[in-house]
């Protein structure tokens, strides 16, 4: 399984928390890549994911991001 932000993005939108089943129908409902779908079907059966942080761990959030807000 890879992630990459593309491949994250298609289930930015995602109703979390979902189900790895409820996931892969959002992501083939939304046209996401088949590779979207692959990596979903990679995840833990049992689990519930709230977000899109459970999926892939190392998502990156805006504190990953090294700008200073109050500058802009």
């Amino acid at each position: 399984m890879y992630w990459t932000l593309e491949l994250a993005s298609y289930l930015e939108e995602a109703p979390f928390p979902s189900e790895k089943d409820d996931l892969i129908d959002f992501a083939i409902r939304s046209g996401a890549p088949v590779e979207v779908v692959e990596n979903l079907q990679e995840l833990e059966d049992e689990e519930l994911y709230e977000s899109i942080e459970d999926v892939w761990p190392d998502y990156p959030t805006k504190d990953d991001f090294f700008f200073a807000e109050d500058e802009h």
